[in-house]
């Protein structure tokens, strides 16, 4: 009696790379279609090497094994069962689309971005003007929203913001505007609360090292010498600390 031998089913493949950014992907079919012929030309040998197996079996399996990898599919095929857009315009549209997803991103990051993927620069370029022109890139908006929310947030000064909005690709212009929402008073009123935050910590060490400390923590933040001085000496007054010589730079 001849006994039949059931192979189980491969398991299918995991999708794409999922920092790949160009959508889903199922390769299961392919996965699938070449276990089965790698399980084929396993069975064939071993049955050419096993007891009472006929020779024609082996045989019929070594090539419907080669028959199968044959017609597996070139690389542009397997391309399209990934699913990832032969048109490099797509391609950028949804490599932007991704990266905008709960996250505004300036022109220039997103340019860097294109040119990491190797995006051909007319194709960037038609993307990110068609972005510009329907305002899911607005830099000024970006620039904006920057300002207020690392000044109320992390209380940088707009020296510091400065910095920042210009390591992101924005227009110096557009800084410029964006920065000047907040004006010298505002600033130092902001200063003035990070040095009360942080006067707590600095009880019971000399006067010299507090101002050390104190000033150190605001010029990180982009404030400059002299209203980190000032701000300090006042908050140390209020304490009764000796702040006589305290007038010069530090």
């Amino acid at each position: 009696m001849t006994r039949r031998t059931e192979w189980p089913d491969s398991p299918a493949e995991p999708g794409g790379d999922a920092g790949s950014g160009d959508g889903p992907t199922d390769a299961s079919a392919a996965a699938r279609g070449a276990a089965a012929g790698d399980v084929e030309v396993r069975s064939g040998r071993r049955s050419r090497g096993g007891a009472g197996a006929g020779s024609g079996f082996g045989e019929g399996a070594g090539r419907r094994a080669r028959s199968g990898t044959r017609s597996s599919g070139s690389p542009s095929s397997s391309r399209a069962e990934k699913g990832e857009p032969r048109d490099p315009v797509e391609q950028a549209r949804n490599i932007c689309l991704r990266l905008l997803t709960g996250t505004p991103r300036t022109r220039k990051q997103l340019a860097d971005a294109l040119r990491k993927r190797e995006i051909p620069d007319e194709a960037a370029e038609e993307v990110l003007a068609r972005f510009e022109d329907v305002g899911l890139i607005d830099d000024a908006a970006f620039a904006g929203a920057w300002v207020e929310s690392r000044h109320h947030g992390r209380g940088l000064a707009r020296r510091a913001l400065v910095r920042e909005l210009r390591t992101k690709g924005v227009d110096s212009a557009v800084i410029d505007e964006a920065v000047g929402q907040l004006d010298s008073d505002q600033e130092e009123e902001t200063a003035r609360e990070l040095v009360a935050r942080k006067l707590r910590s600095t009880r019971g060490l000399d006067r010299d090292k507090r101002l050390r400390r104190l000033a150190g923590m605001l010029a990180r933040k982009g404030y400059g010498e002299g209203m980190a001085l000032r701000v300090v000496r006042q908050a140390l007054e209020e304490e009764s600390e000796d702040t006589e010589g305290l007038d010069e730079p530090f």
